[in-house]
């Protein structure tokens, strides 16, 4: 699961240290969807905000939560799905797909053919410039795993930090007990 060896590529989770300090990304796990030469791209899986899409979609009705997928362009809209033959869809990884024609998604939450397993929507996104993304993680700025798809559709973001290091076992797994504040241990 975790390698020290994993390098940044769509469909690699990257974990935010117990001691990362930058509260944009405190205690994230972040999908990576896109790696290339022009830098990378993003989505924050543990950061649910207490808005629905109806709140910020005119004309739809369905009760869809919203995350925030990053400290960037916090205007715009995202969504992971497992919809692969929806017209414009970004493989990730396995069955998981970014992106895509939103005429067709909204559609499709108007139809009532969407749920929370299989379709996530964010606000904003996480980039990095070209080669920043391998600085940090040389400097130990983030953990690097492969992990099921299915974490991206969990149904307790709130808890992924931690379910994800238990899951990378070994000193990962000792790291999801690490206190929130350890002056306070």
């Amino acid at each position: 699961m975790a390698s020290h060896d994993l390098v940044p590529a769509p469909g690699v989770l990257l974990i935010a240290p117990p001691m990362m300090a930058d509260p944009n990304f405190r205690r994230t796990v972040v999908l990576l969807c896109e790696h290339g030469p022009d830098g990378s791209f993003g989505l924050i899986l543990n950061r649910p905000l207490d808005l629905e899409l109806r709140d910020i979609l005119r004309g739809l009705s369905g009760d869809e939560l919203v995350s925030l997928g990053g400290p960037v362009q916090q205007d715009t809209l995202h969504f992971l799905h497992r919809h692969g033959t929806l017209a414009e869809a970004i493989p990730v990884m396995d069955d998981i797909y970014w992106g895509g024609h939103f005429d067709s998604v909204k559609s499709m939450i108007l139809a009532e053919q969407v749920t929370p397993q299989d379709m996530r929507f964010f606000l904003g996104y996480a980039g990095w410039s070209p080669g920043q993304l391998e600085d940090e993680i040389a400097d130990g700025g983030w953990f690097v795993a492969r992990v099921s798809g299915d974490l991206v559709f969990d149904d307790a973001p709130q808890k992924l930090w931690r379910k994800v290091l238990r899951a990378m076992g070994g000193e990962y797994a000792l790291l999801a007990n690490f206190p929130d504040d350890p002056r306070h241990n």
